[in-house]
Order: structure tokens, then C-alpha cells, then sequence
């Protein structure tokens, strides 16, 4: 394990050890729920797949389209890259013997390039996973117009929780404050559903 860390701080190995630190201190913020885990993500449509307005930004989005972003949240996707390319990158360099940032850096490439290939088929089962949560939204519309109990606060930019009994079971949705903030325990009304976002939007409401 000691010949391990002493090996991810070389510097050949820094770039790759940065991008799965910063990946473990997200995730690690969402454990604590400091933040939501699609905080970081591409604004899209259900239906046409991630948007970059541009007339010349076909080629992209098909490259998004094709690496599975827009349809997993992006967080999800560098997870499984950034950890093979870390792999990749010490073993490259373990073997080689190099200790030399910039030959560390030549190597990185083509570790990315096939780290992301890689990360695309890694993330094929939560394609699979994340559509069908999109298509409980979808059918989650018998939740606008309920009343909520907010579980996790949220703010007009900050996603929270909140939980709405449905036919006597509780479902659990990301939310956010249509205006203002709404605290945990509070009282909240479901107003409507942002697609773009993924979350409901919520006010709050206090019962006559």
C-alpha cells in the first residue's frame, strides 16, 4: 500500500491521481449531502439526447450521444474513467520506469482515449438503470398538486428531497424551491415538473 501512494504522488502520476481525487471528494460530498449528484451534469432533453446550441455542434452531440452523456449524469461517467486511467497510468509508468512528468503526460493520452471507451461500456447497465428512473418522472405526474414533507432543504438553485404519499406509500423526490427556501420538515406543495432539470418545483404551504 506504501509503495502504492508513493507511486500515485510521482510526478508522472499526479494528473491521473488529481482526477480521482476530485472524483472521491464529490462523491464523498454527496454521500454527506452537501451536494445532489446530478449537480455537476448536462442540462438535456428526455428525448433529443444532450444539447450544445451551435449549428456546428452536430458532430458533438452524437459523440456525447455515443459515450452515453445525456443519458447518465456526467459524475457517473468520469467515475469510470477516471479510475481505469489512474490504474493505466501507474502501471505504465511502474513498468517503464518513468518518473518524468512530461513522457507521464504523452502517456496519458491514449490511456484516456481508451479509459473513455472503456467508461462507455462500464455505464451501459445505468443507461439502463437511469432511463428507467426518467420514465418514473414521467409517470410520477400524479404527484403535482400533493403535499410533501421536505426531507433535505432546497433552495431555488440547490436540489433537496421531499416525500409525498401515494395511495398511502411515500414516494421520495428531488425537488427544488419554486421561490425563496423551504427547510427540512416543512410543509410543501408540488407545483410542476422541470424536465430540464429533473426535479420537481415546490412552494411552500401551510394547511388552514
Amino acid at each position: 500500500m506504501t509503495d502504492l501512494l508513493r507511486a500515485a504522488v510521482l510526478p508522472p502520476n499526479l494528473p491521473a491521481t488529481g482526477l480521482l481525487v476530485f472524483v472521491l471528494l464529490y462523491w464523498l460530498t454527496v454521500i454527506v449531502g452537501l451536494l445532489d449528484f446530478k449537480t455537476v451534469d448536462l442540462h438535456v432533453d428526455a428525448h433529443d439526447g444532450p444539447h450544445l446550441h451551435s449549428p456546428d455542434s452536430e458532430w458533438l452531440n452524437g459523440a456525447l450521444a455515443f459515450f452515453n452523456l445525456g443519458r447518465i449524469p456526467v459524475m457517473v461517467f468520469l467515475s469510470f474513467v477516471a479510475l481505469p486511467l489512474w490504474v493505466g497510468s501507474i502501471l505504465a509508468n511502474y513498468y517503464t520506469g518513468n518518473t518524468a512528468l512530461l513522457l507521464g503526460l504523452l502517456y496519458l493520452l491514449p490511456l484516456f482515449v481508451g479509459s473513455i471507451f472503456l467508461a462507455k461500456f462500464l455505464t451501459l447497465p445505468f443507461v439502463k438503470l437511469f432511463t428507467a428512473l426518467e420514465k418514473d418522472h414521467d409517470g410520477g405526474a400524479v404527484a403535482l398538486g400533493k403535499v410533501c414533507t421536505v426531507l433535505l432543504p432546497t433552495t431555488t438553485e440547490h436540489l433537496g428531497q421531499a416525500a409525498v404519499r401515494i395511495d398511502g406509500a411515500p414516494l421520495m423526490l428531488n425537488v427544488r424551491a419554486l421561490n425563496g427556501s423551504i427547510g427540512k420538515g416543512e410543509t410543501a406543495l408540488v407545483i410542476d415538473y422541470d424536465a430540464r432539470r429533473r426535479c420537481y418545483l415546490i412552494e411552500a404551504y401551510a394547511a388552514s
